[in-house]
């Protein structure tokens, strides 16, 4: 990204507009995730400049805006209370910022793309209902961890217990009530959800206000009694103090290796957050543009070095601020980094009217924050995407909710595997029986990835096939095979199989799989498979293969073998005499392969001369077995005979002339199908609709190529004779163009079975 752009007239007032309307909503945000995590609250602010600042400048996100979020309020709570202290929780937050450099570097921006989107959203869905737990308390307006105890996590089940048991205070559960219903409204009302003023902030007003009034009402209703009722910011008199206020972390314990897991904890948490919120919000962005995840990482590492230096929260890309600054107008990041300004002057300039915030308006920002996060409608949606889905979504939240955080994600991630492994060894191979010339074949095709996790569920499709049968192991769509799979492959093929008597081709394996191609089938029709078949088994055949085409799946040869076998002879099954329309390719519409048919076309399956003689030297010298006589639905030359019917009465002269279509060879064509047109047929085509005419062109279709079939075997002594010893069949038969069905129309002979 070019740092000029962002100072561009065009773009400058828009993302000033941006950044003050970010600013507007971050203020609180920060405020309310540090209390909920139990940090002062001046490290929520010092993230949030951080994050505007510091990281704004260094991300390569046009939108993205960072600081501290709601989805680290649960481990940082945690990682506080287990290393006993803030400044010892900073030295984490250094760590896990130059473990995150670290992946920047070796470009591990793919690592979202890792965890399963169930355990992902347990993991929101259970920060929503620690928020929830957490601040209730603040909403009643007391606190629910005791003196002495810290705000950590650590088993927040412990503390469910404890909230409704403190004395509640008045004026703060008003405006934690009035607060929670303005923003449930806000969200239902849709010119004030649509507007760029942002709720937040809204509220915020609402407390301090509130909260001026209540004190004039004083007791039970005045919030001024103590600091645990009001935000409590250290308010600075000079530049020098204020610089005291900034927390330095705890160097002394450099060497505790609670340290390290607590940053390793933050980094891999804080960067899968960071990742998951960039690509929402690129798909937000109006420009469409993409964000580099693995600089993204580069950048909140260094962002979370200097908040740690500085005794801010750890900090992330945030959705929240992300897609406000989208919908507020954005162009460019100027408009995080003017967030992350604004953010530094409230806090050196105007530190005193943050003190003026009732704890009770932030609890109840962040409530509504956990109520969307663990909403009764994500629960409906994990519960519709069954058991697989749903039950790794409740285990990560109630482990994270009952242990910690990173425990619960284990443990999340555990029973998704458990759901992938069961997945894997109930539906992991494509197995489809094709029916080849030769017999059927079991067509095995191996996946993109085949990993150790697919060898149970192979070997167990391999050992289930009957002995007699065939296999083949098609490896060309798969660009991984995990060493013990081949394994696996080389004994099944070289000992089980051939105990079983199961034969094993092999077809598309790498060369550096040591697993040559062994086809051990053929596509196309030897002489000795043509021998062992008649008439009944041919046309059983060409069905099989129609219904293949139909249904989308034909069989996947290799078309040139025929043609590169220098020893190969054709010995087609069938002659099949069809018309020259080009939507009806005989080897397409019945899955045949090079060399298994004579093919002979004419218009309107004319029968001539010329063609009996083709059929004659297909059967006779051949040996074709089967004469199929094809004609199409939505005939044109149909309809051209139609056309003309009326003019049957005069001389052949007048209709030739009568011809209109340009060909006028094609007399003797249509003068055969006028054959097949009946006499109520020729009136009623002219007046009928464009449906009826279709059906009465099908009709005469389908008496033509009866016709057809007739004089095939009225003209040809030697294909009568074959026909009555059985050892061939003319049948007749109507491709429908529209559905790629046939219809066969008739046969001849006993043994044809039709």
């Amino acid at each position: 990204m070019s740092y000029q752009n962002l100072f561009s007239l065009r773009t400058g007032t828009r993302d000033a507009m941006s950044g003050m309307i970010v600013f507007l909503v971050a203020l609180p945000l920060c405020l309310g995730i540090a209390l909920a995590s139990g940090a002062p609250l001046f490290s929520g602010l010092v993230a949030g400049i951080v994050g505007g600042i510091v990281i704004g400048i260094l991300s390569g996100s046009h939108t993205s805006v960072s600081g501290p979020a709601a989805g680290l309020t649960a481990i940082v709570a945690t990682q506080i209370a287990t290393l006993g202290s803030f400044r010892a929780f900073l030295l984490a937050v250094i760590v896990g910022g130059v473990l995150q450099i670290v992946l920047g570097i070796v470009k591990a921006g793919s690592l979202s793309a890792f965890f399963p989107s169930s355990v992902i959203k347990g993991l929101l869905a259970a920060i929503g209902t620690i928020l929830i737990i957490k601040q209730i308390p603040y909403l009643l307006g007391y606190d629910m961890v005791p003196k002495g105890d810290s705000h950590g996590h650590p088993n927040i089940l412990s503390q469910i217990g404890k909230i409704f048991t403190g004395e509640v205070h008045y004026g703060a559960l008003a405006i934690g009530l009035a607060s929670m219903a303005f923003l449930f409204l806000w969200d239902k009302i849709k010119a004030l959800k649509s507007s760029l003023v942002p709720a937040p902030l809204v509220v915020v007003l609402f407390g301090v206000v509130a909260g001026m009034l209540f004190h004039a009402f004083g007791n039970p209703w005045g919030l001024n009694d103590g600091p645990r009722l009001m935000v409590n910011v250290p308010v600075a008199k000079s530049l020098t103090e204020f610089a005291s206020f900034l927390t330095i972390p705890d160097f002394t314990q450099w060497a505790n290796p609670a340290i390290y897991i607590a940053g390793i904890t933050l980094a891999m948490v804080a960067s899968l957050e960071t990742l998951l919120n960039l690509d929402a919000v690129d798909k937000l962005d109006r420009k469409q543009r993409l964000s580099p995840p693995s600089r993204e990482l580069w950048a909140q590492g260094v962002g979370n070095i200097v908040s740690g230096l500085l005794g801010g929260l750890p900090v992330t890309s945030v959705i929240i601020r992300g897609s406000v600054n989208i919908h507020a107008g954005s162009e460019t990041k100027l408009s995080a980094i003017i967030h992350g300004f604004l953010l530094l002057i409230c806090v050196m300039l105007v530190p005193t009217w943050l003190n003026m915030i009732p704890l009770s308006c932030l609890a109840a920002i962040l409530l509504m924050t956990g109520f969307k996060l663990a909403s009764p409608k994500l629960m409906k949606s994990m519960w519709s995407e069954g058991a697989s889905q749903f039950t790794p979504f409740v285990v990560t939240l109630v482990s994270i909710v009952a242990t910690d955080l990173l425990i619960g994600i284990i443990v999340g991630l555990g029973t998704s595997l458990l759901f992938i492994l069961a997945s894997n060894l109930s539906v992991p191979i494509r197995q489809v029986i094709e029916k080849h010339v030769g017999g059927e074949v079991r067509h095995i095709e191996l996946a993109n990835q085949v990993s150790f996790l697919n060898r149970a569920a192979l070997e167990a499709v391999l050992r289930a096939a009957p002995s007699g049968s065939h296999i083949l192991l098609d490896a060309r769509r798969t660009a991984y095979i995990d060493p013990d799979i081949l394994s696996l492959i080389r004994e099944f093929k070289e000992v089980t199989a051939p105990v079983s008597q199961v034969k094993v081709s092999l077809r598309g394996f790498r060369e550096k799989y040591h697993l040559e191609d062994d086809i051990q089938f053929v596509d196309f029709t030897s002489k000795e498979l043509r021998t062992q078949l008649n008439p009944v088994r041919v046309l059983q055949i060409l069905t099989e293969g129609n219904q293949r085409y139909r249904n989308g799946h034909r069989l996947d040869r290799n078309l040139y073998a025929p043609l590169q076998d220098s020893t190969h002879r054709p010995h087609p099954i069938a002659v099949i005499f069809s018309g020259i329309d080009p939507r009806t390719p005989a080897e397409l519409i019945f899955d045949l392969d090079i060399g298994d048919i004579y093919s002979i076309r004419m218009a309107a399956n004319a029968i001539s001369q010329d063609a009996i003689g083709s059929m004659e030297y297909g059967c006779v010298v051949g040996g074709a077995k089967l004469i199929l006589i094809m004609g199409h639905t939505r005939s044109r030359m149909v309809e051209y005979a139609l056309q003309d019917s009326k003019q049957r009465n005069v001389s052949e002269n007048s209709f030739r002339e009568s011809v209109d279509v340009g060909c006028p060879n094609l007399v003797a064509i249509i003068a055969q199908i006028r054959k097949s047109i009946r006499e109520e047929e020729r009136a009623k085509f002219q007046t009928s609709t464009q449906e009826e005419q279709a059906r009465i062109v099908d009709a005469v279709s389908r008496r033509n190529i009866l016709l057809s079939v007739d004089q095939v075997l009225e003209q040809s002594k030697v294909l009568r004779e074959l026909v009555s010893h059985g050892q061939l069949a003319v049948v007749g038969a109507l491709f429908d163009i529209a559905t790629g069905d046939i219809e066969f129309l008739n046969a001849n002979g006993e043994e044809s079975g039709v």
